[in-house]
């Protein structure tokens, strides 16, 4: 979470907010980091009053850039270790597990378990007490992410999509009338992106019955944001 003075910005993990984060700390003088991936509920009481901006990526993309960036690491975090049997799942298999979280409860009740009892500085930061609601919810993991992250959509909330991010931003930056100088202009449109993992495109990791999985699971933000696997 970043605060400025006219906005706070939400980090939704693997949605372009390393880009983010280094473009508002590097361009804006009165931005503030407050604490590392924290939710909307968490936003001090003071600026609670400010314009939120968010953002939010195909979940089809999602989790194929969310496996290969941790299949990468030396140390994948407790949520990869559970869901992929510490390494030995392929994607599909991986991946199916981390949908279906909600609805195992041994699966689930281990990685409980395994992670944080309270907020961090680093990694995926979600305490357990923040991830058990998933339980019985029947949201995807991305789904249950981005509602805890954002919580309701209302008029203060600003999601753009991490596929036309940079466009995006700079329309957002506009509402509460930041003046875009010729630099930021220059960081945001030109800047190469950050924390990128190496994989190939995305559709290629997916047989039918597994994209058929992810628009069940995650359809609220599929629908929400007009989000297909064939575009």
């Amino acid at each position: 979470m970043i605060a400025t003075d006219r906005f706070v910005y939400l980090h939704l993990h693997k949605s372009g907010g390393t880009f983010i984060n280094e473009c508002l700390l590097r361009f804006f003088a009165d931005a503030r980091q407050i604490g590392y991936h924290l939710p909307r509920a968490a936003i001090p009481a003071a600026l609670r009053t400010l314009p939120v901006l968010g953002f939010v990526r195909n979940p089809w993309s999602y989790y194929v850039s969310w496996y290969a960036f941790q299949s990468q690491r030396a140390q994948p975090n407790a949520l990869f270790r559970c869901v992929s049997d510490n390494g030995r799942c392929a994607f599909k298999e991986t991946v199916r597990n981390l949908l279906e979280l909600g609805n195992n409860e041994a699966r689930l009740d281990q990685l409980l378990a395994a992670l944080p009892a309270q907020y961090g500085q680093h990694g995926l930061n979600l305490p357990s007490f923040a991830l058990a609601p998933i339980r019985g919810s029947g949201m995807g993991f991305y789904s249950f992410l981005y509602r805890y992250m954002y919580g309701e959509n209302d008029a203060a909330l600003f999601v753009g999509r991490t596929e036309n991010l940079r466009d995006d931003f700079l329309a957002f930056l506009q509402k509460p009338g930041v003046e875009i100088s010729a630099p930021l202009n220059d960081f945001i449109r030109h800047e190469q992106a950050r924390n990128t993992s190496s994989h190939g495109a995305w559709r290629d990791y997916y047989d039918t019955a597994l994209a058929a999985a992810v628009a069940r699971f995650d359809h609220g933000v599929i629908d929400a944001f007009g989000y297909r696997f064939e575009s």
